[in-house]
């Protein structure tokens, strides 16, 4: 009788050529051990070599060395400048009156009313703070991955307004001021210690504190002539940093009246600074400028492009600023451009700000760096990308025209320089055809000028700059489509040499192999395979070692020719494999084509759900009424599980329907406590009492390993409640102002830790040790949520269980159809090393369902593919005093336990029906795979930065997961490892 040879049982020969040797099958099983375990290292590092990528292809770091700078050719129109930067302001709050019709900036809104430019800086993402800082005072846009510097206090790598400046004065964050600081002689900082960061009081005073560590600063000069003379010379900079917006913008939400007041703290501050140093300089030559680094989203995060986060405000007065006018339509500004949070120019303003008759500015943050260097009268930052805005300046026509030419030709020395490396390293190097004749362009320039047509000449720079610019993205991109190629490629190979790994180890198609007298000249031909493949490798090398490529380009390629060599030395058991799929009846080349066909919509749903996550609504609507229709005309109805399966799909689908920004409700978390104990308590009654229903036989053993603690259930159960408790008390000392109480803190971790011991002390029936598994993370998972989420996390276990109950129902209906047909001898052996059986055509449905399930667990909350979606108030039950490492933890931890649950119940369904849980594994990566390839070329450049940022993180995500899917298997496999289903036997015996 034949079988399905590719992905399922074997026929009768292959069944023979099974009972091998017990030394045979001993030396094969080591083999496939060390073959998965060098497959799993070897997809660790390529998708973590492939993930960097991206960066080498769309977001290399702007930084490059070796570059003059241009002196500009005019009189300074300023001594000294300070900025001020509130941290996390955004710029509604900042504008907008209160609920009384009171603004919240008195002061700052007369400077804008009365004496100075005002507008709307726009960030660009990752909305963080050193980036943010970057922009501002050095004038460029960090790369995507300098995210990952947000706190690090390391030396000034990169040109800045300070480093030109003749000294500088800074105060604030110590995870800001160092940044700058740390490594520049020409400065004197200070910044208060790390413990001053608690998120549970108000952080005003952090403002306060810069504020008085300057003003302290100026009493001390007038008894130290040194410092007095110091203070007195020109090129200084002034730099306070002010962190209490941001503080309390994550503890309390931007809306709250704590950071609303902090806006008037902050306009407090400003009003104070102005007046202590017009009153010690009394010379009119201070040049004011105020922002913020990025904005604050309504649940209290930011690092996107939301709006939110982008839009920051800013207000320049003092030496050399334009005063007020009233709103006009002459610009300097080029109206075709967009910001670089894709806003337009002339963006209406909102009636409430009350400024609509004056005219706005609106800037991109990394103009406001060569707007500091122009009113100091210094070369802007070599590095800088931003535009000198025109209309903020008070010069004079000539002055304007020697301002933007210096702006011109420091982004025009970038651009030269790059040009250069890349020529020296490059065997066929294809320069910039628009820059070919810059210099003719500079000399019309200085014509122009020196016949005193600056009309004319501020065009032409203008113009020059822009080419410039486009220059700038030219070489960032040089590389794009030979990396794009070899990544391509390096994918490809990869999918299919997991497809064919599978196939050897997982089918029954090994029976088709060829035969010994084929296994010298199949060694022959992969031995020249191997020499042909490394030889072509080193070429490739020699060739990108000859253009001084980056080590990665090298290993990006080595990558991608081993893995294809490696595909074309197993080109006999290729041939093998064509020439069956030739033998087969079209029926199953179908059903073969149908399984491929499906599992790639399924794909590309999940695809598409990144960006909408309602799908997941319509899909669950959808799966629950055809699952429950399915079970219904297989199983009596009486057994309730149709109707199980139908109420959880559908309970589950509600939750992509909710709001990402989750509100605070702690009455529902209690409450959501109490619902997983009545489900865990459900559970615990149907594995006591449930032995004599088939329905639910094969989730049952009690012939397994019992508990240690009878008593288990009620201690967990206590846990659930504790924690419950805990979560209002805890909390309580945020609305309150208060630290959180030392045993409170201790309280919720012990709970957390102790939980979550406690399951591996269950009974191994499959259902007793998962319910246990479901009350072990349940408390852990109540302290860190703020809404919703446990009761998602209800949901979702209610849905694992419905999907374990369905795999079971099938299994049962299967056993049925073989006990009467009395044809069980054949498609029943258990044929793996392993004891499981092989995997079938219709075992897909298994990777694919654990991809649904994975995804939702991932956006059933929020949209984890966004940085903002980190809700950091979580973390406020275990830790208020600001650690970002240990915060970033304990919310990424937060969002593995939903994964956990869905990976515990993949791994039971593999015991359950005997399918190999490695082989379901690299089928989970192959799918997850071809997810990645499809972000790949999703990655976008172009757009709205937060389209931008989310095709970064969705890439990301994707090419992590098979590292982190592959920790979360061995994490869980802690917990499941001892689960004990029925053997075959014992369930055939049942069913008679």
């Amino acid at each position: 009788m034949g079988g399905d040879g590719i992905l399922g049982i074997r026929d009768a020969g292959a069944a023979g050529a099974a009972t091998k040797s017990s030394g045979s099958t001993e030396r094969r099983s080591k083999w496939l051990k060390r073959r998965e375990t060098w497959l799993v290292v070897l997809g660790v590092v390529l998708h973590a070599v492939y993930m960097l990528s991206i960066f080498d292809i769309y977001f290399k770091s702007p930084i490059v060395h070796g570059m003059d700078p241009v002196p500009p050719r005019f009189q300074a129109p300023a001594k000294r400048l300070v900025l001020l930067i509130s941290d996390g302001l955004r710029a509604d709050k900042f504008f907008e009156p209160d609920s009384e019709g009171n603004y919240r900036a008195p002061f700052l809104r007369s400077i804008i009313k009365g004496q100075g430019r005002w507008g709307v800086s726009h960030a660009r993402p990752p909305t963080e703070s050193r980036p943010g800082h970057v922009s501002i005072i050095a004038g460029f846009y960090e790369d995507p991955s300098a995210v990952t510097k947000g706190w690090k206090a390391n030396p000034v790598e990169f040109d800045s307004v300070f480093n030109r400046s003749r000294h500088t004065f800074a105060f604030g964050s110590p995870d800001i001021i160092p940044i700058f600081c740390s490594a520049l002689p020409h400065s004197t900082w200070n910044s208060y210690p790390h413990e001053f960061e608690d998120f549970a009081t108000d952080a005003s005073f952090l403002d306060e504190w810069s504020f008085d560590q300057f003003q302290s600063l100026l009493n001390r000069s007038n008894e130290d002539p040194k410092l007095k003379q110091l203070l007195l010379q020109d090129n200084l900079v002034i730099f306070l940093h002010l962190l209490g917006c941001d503080s309390n913008g994550h503890a309390h939400r931007p809306y709250s009246s704590i950071y609303l007041n902090n806006v008037k703290v902050v306009d407090r501050i400003a009003e104070r600074v102005y007046n202590v140093l017009e009153s010690y300089f009394n010379d009119n030559q201070t040049a004011y400028v105020f922002t913020a680094d990025h904005g604050m989203s309504d649940k209290g995060s930011h690092g996107d492009g939301h709006h939110s986060n982008t839009d920051t405000p800013l207000v320049a007065w003092g030496a050399g600023v334009r005063h007020p006018m009233p709103m006009s339509s002459n610009k300097h500004s080029d109206l075709g451009d967009r910001f670089i949070d894709e806003h337009v120019h002339d963006m209406p303003t909102p009636i409430e700000w009350g400024l609509d008759g004056i005219e706005r500015v609106d800037v991109n943050q990394a103009d406001i760096a060569p707007l500091m260097s122009t009113l100091l009268g210094l070369p802007c930052p070599v590095n800088s990308v931003g535009n000198l805005p025109l209309d903020y300046v008070k010069l004079n026509e000539a002055e304007e025209v020697e301002a933007v030419l210096a702006n011109t030709k420091q982004i025009l020395n970038q651009f030269l320089r790059k040009s250069l490396l890349k020529q020296s390293s490059s065997l066929r190097f294809k320069p910039f055809k628009p820059l070919a004749r810059y210099s003719l362009v500079l000399d019309q320039i200085e014509h122009l000028i020196s016949v005193r047509d600056y009309g004319a000449a501020m065009k032409l720079s203008q113009s020059l700059r822009s080419l410039a610019l486009k220059g700038l993205n030219y070489f960032q991109t040089y590389d794009w489509m030979m990396l794009m190629t070899v990544v391509t490629l390096g994918y490809t190979g990869w999918m299919i040499y997991i497809i064919l790994h599978v196939l050897q180890s997982y089918t029954a198609f090994p029976g088709k192999l060829p035969t010994k007298e084929q296994t010298l000249q199949l060694r022959n031909n992969s031995g020249m395979v191997h020499l042909c493949g490394y030889l072509l490798m080193g070429c490739t090398c020699i060739l990108l070692l000859l253009e001084h490529s980056p080590p990665l380009y090298h290993v990006y390629a080595a990558m991608t020719g081993f893995l294809w060599t490696r595909i074309f030395s197993e080109l006999q058991f290729l041939k093998a494999l064509w020439r069956d799929l030739l033998e087969r009846q079209s029926i199953y080349i179908a059903k073969l084509v149908a399984t491929c066909a499906v599992s790639l919509v399924i794909l590309e749903f999940l695809v598409h759900s990144f960006t909408e996550r309602k799908l997941y609504t319509w899909c669950f609507l959808i799966v629950g009424v055809i699952a429950a229709v399915h079970l219904y005309y297989s199983i009596s109805w009486k057994s309730g599980i149709p109707i199980f399966v139908w109420f959880s799909c559908w309970f589950l689908s509600t939750f992509t329907l909710l709001p990402t920004e989750i509100p605070d409700n702690t009455l529902l978390v209690v409450a959501s406590g109490a619902i997983i104990i009545v489900i865990g308590g459900f559970a615990t009654y149907v594995d006591l009492h449930a032995e004599a229903n088939k329905y639910w036989h094969g989730l049952l053993n009690h012939e397994a390993k019992k508990p240690r603690f009878p008593m288990l259930f009620y201690l967990q159960a206590l846990l659930v409640g504790l924690s419950s408790v805990m979560v209002p008390l805890s909390t309580s000392h945020r609305t309150e102002k208060q630290e959180l109480l030392a045993l409170h803190q201790l309280t919720n971790w012990s709970i957390a830790g102790f939980s979550m011991v406690l399951p591996l002390f269950s009974s191994t029936g499959l259902l007793s040790r998962l319910t246990s598994i479901f009350l072990g993370f349940a408390p852990t998972f109540l302290l860190l949520s703020i809404g919703y989420e446990p009761v998602f996390y209800a949901a979702l276990g209610l849905a694992l269980m419905a999907w374990i109950l369905y795999e079971n129902t099938l299994l049962y209906i299967s056993k049925m159809k073989r006990s009467s047909t009395l044809s069980k001898a054949r498609e029943d052996n258990i044929i793996l090393d392993s004891g499981d059986r092989c995997l079938q055509l219709s075992d897909m449905r298994i990777p694919l369902t654990f991809m649904v399930l994975f995804n939702v667990a991932f956006f059933g909350t929020g949209n984890f593919a966004s940085i903002a979606s980190f809700e950091i108030s979580s973390v406020y039950r275990f830790i208020t005093i600001f650690s970002p490492f240990l915060m970033a933890a304990l919310l990424i931890f937060k969002l593995f336990i939903p994964f956990m649950l869905v990976i515990c119940a993949f791994s039971a369904i593999t015991k359950l029906i005997r399918v190999p849980r490695l082989g379901c594994y690299f089928l989970v990566i192959l799918c997850s795979d071809v997810m990645t390839i499809h972000f790949f070329f999703l990655v976008r450049t172009t757009g709205s930065w937060m389209e931008i940022g989310n095709s970064i993180s969705h890439f990301g995500i994707m090419s992590a997961q098979v590292v982190f899917v592959l920790l979360l298997f061995a994490l869980t496999n802690i917990y499941t490892k001892d689960i004990q289903t029925r053997s075959p036997q014992q369930f055939s015996q049942k069913l008679m």
